[in-house]
């Protein structure tokens, strides 16, 4: 119908083609069929998924993709052109699969899974524009990493583009930042550089301890609101609060944890008011850009978060549209009194210990009992009995799961744009071995939020265990560049060393396993690989000297740990064999 409205949004948008495709089908046309279904599956969608991407149309010699922002879409041609360059190293030159890449920022048209418009257009110019191996972006792309850019670009000028009314500025990045191993910044450090924020744990001014959880969750909410803001990366709370309570200088905090705005504030409560201070920082340069003072009912708390939220958005990134702005405010309870069990729940649940987590559970039950819409209550259900399985806490692994699937499967319900709750639901999935369904939902919580640690986390060892440890690597990288100081940093880096295990790479494997052992000593699940991978790689008497320090590695510890449960037989059983070339007896 001639007068039929279609949505519109902003996007960025990657067009991919492949050079000579047409010479290479020629030649070898089953062949070429094959390596390009290989490039898609192994490169181009992992990548794309990793930075919050979806590919929306799949061409005989390319592809079209779209990204929540031109820094994300950045990072992944990118990572694309390098994988492929080292991919390539060993292939005939006349049989590589070569891209060329096209990334624009504009408005398109929605039309069911498909993108229409003058983004699409421009990005496929771009694409033609670029060289062989190389990323071609339009001038408003290149604004987005100006601030933080370290890599160089080639100023191609004004461009005319068919039917754009009006010349388009095109830059090419250079090749030196295209290169594998190169020694600029890559990406992924540019827009953390350029964009990250840090919310610093807010100090509890009410002169009681015990007051500590509301204080801390408001720093929670705040993070979690944030972190919907595609635009900009949002340091987990897991490194952000390891400054708490301490006294700090904002510019070495920003500089450990890659940021460039650091958030400040403190609360005090009495009676039904509240009082909330907050300033951002510019970490580069130590000044304030904004500071505000909230005297409020308590009852309008969330109205507050909001306010807050939007006021530090919107100062980081003005040009933010307001869909961006609603994605950031989630479903609130209709009950103050089931928001304070989940802040206690929280709190509790940062224990890390099976006291903490029953307690945290009790208190997620009572807010579900007050408010039995309330997604969050369902999440912090669902994560503690996850967390049981997890570290061998449960005394009935079976109900635990079970419990864990239940409670996700309500948060789901009640908000499917939740990204935590599909975290949970996919962490659920993967104890009951569901993995296809738990990869899903796992790589649709990062797409919903691109900033969310867990989601990567759950990705990268979704993807180890199934056969692809190297994207499972990639995806862990992106956790640790988001929460650089996590308490759980061991386990992530357990899971890394777990991929180069079972890729083979057992010298590669021992580097973060021992990084591990040496943040915790006592976890027999980095110990066991750190063991593991020094007999596969031959060093032996390093490896008994592992085994004798720190606690005995008791069998039924190991059959408790389901993150070694999880990994493929095969790989478990290699594992057992070092640990028993040490020395083990189990």
């Amino acid at each position: 119908m001639a007068d039929q409205r279609f949505e519109r949004k902003l996007a960025a948008i990657l067009a991919a083609d492949v050079v000579g495709f047409s010479r290479l089908m020629g030649e070898d046309e089953a062949g070429t069929l094959a390596r390009l279904k290989t490039l898609r599956a192994d490169v181009f969608e992992p990548k794309t998924v990793k930075y919050g991407g979806r590919t929306f149309k799949n061409t005989g010699d390319g592809a079209l993709a779209e990204f929540p922002s031109a820094v994300d879409a950045v990072q992944a041609a990118v990572e694309m052109q390098r994988s492929l360059a080292v991919r390539n190293a060993d292939i005939p030159e006349g049989r590589r699969i070569v891209l060329r890449i096209g990334i624009s920022l504009g408005d398109v048209m929605v039309d069911g899974d498909d993108l229409y418009g003058n983004g699409v257009n421009v990005a496929a110019r771009m694409e033609t524009l670029s060289k062989p191996g190389g990323v071609c972006i339009s001038g408003n792309v290149h604004e987005h990493l100006l601030a933080g850019a370290d890599f160089c670009f080639e100023d191609l000028g004004e461009q005319e583009i068919k039917n754009i009314d009006h010349p388009v500025h095109a830059y090419l990045i250079g090749t030196d930042t295209l290169a594998p191993g190169s020694s600029s910044a890559p990406a992924t450090d540019v827009v953390l550089r350029r964009w990250a924020v840090a919310v610093l744990p807010f100090d509890n001014l009410m002169g009681d301890p015990e007051q500590d959880y509301f204080s801390d969750g408001l720093t929670e909410d705040i993070i979690t609101a944030l972190s919907h803001w595609r635009t900009f990366p949002v340091i987990a709370r897991n490194s952000t609060f390891t400054y708490k309570g301490r006294p700090v200088k904002v510019q070495e905090v920003a500089k450990e944890l890659g940021a460039r705005y650091v958030i400040e504030g403190s609360v005090r409560k009495g009676g039904d008011r509240v009082r909330v201070t907050v300033q951002l920082i510019d970490a580069d340069s130590g000044h304030h850009v904004w500071a505000e003072r909230y005297d409020r009912r308590i009852d309008d708390i969330f109205a507050l978060q909001d306010e807050i939220t939007e006021r530090i958005a919107a100062t980081v990134e003005p040009e933010l549209e307001r869909a961006e702005r609603q994605r950031s405010i989630s479903k609130q309870p209709s009950s103050l009194q089931a928001w304070d069990f989940y802040l206690r729940g929280m709190s509790f649940l940062h224990e890390f210990s099976k006291e903490g987590n029953q307690r945290a559970r009790d208190m997620f039950e009572k807010a579900v009992a007050f408010d039995p819409t309330y997604v969050r209550g369902y999440t912090g259900i669902a994560y503690c009995h996850h967390r049981d399985a997890l570290l061998g806490l449960s005394d009935d692994l079976g109900q635990s799961i079970a419990q864990c699937l239940d409670a996700a499967e309500r948060a789901v319900a009640l908000d499917e744009t939740d990204p935590f709750a599909h975290f949970t639901l996919s962490r659920g999935l993967h104890l009951a071995g569901r993995v296809e369904q738990a990869l899903f939902e796992a790589k649709l919580a990062i797409q919903l939020n691109p900033n969310d640690i867990l989601g990567h986390v759950s990705l990268g060892h979704l993807l180890i265990c199934t056969g692809h440890p190297d994207d499972g690597i990639t995806a862990l990288d992106r956790a640790l560049q988001l929460s650089p100081k996590d308490p759980r940093l061991h386990i992530y880096l357990g899971l890394q060393s777990a991929g180069h295990f079972i890729a083979g790479r057992f010298d590669e494997a021992a580097t973060p396993a021992r990084d591990a052992v040496n943040r915790h000593p006592e976890d027999p699940f980095v110990r066991t690989l750190l063991v593991a991978c020094l007999c596969k790689a031959g060093r032996l008497e390093e490896a008994r000297s592992v085994l004798a320090q720190g606690v005995r590695i008791d069998p039924a510890s190991l059959d408790r740990t389901w993150v070694i449960q999880s990994l493929p037989r095969a790989d478990r059983e290699s594992l057992y064999d070092g640990l028993r070339l040490a020395g083990w007896e189990g």
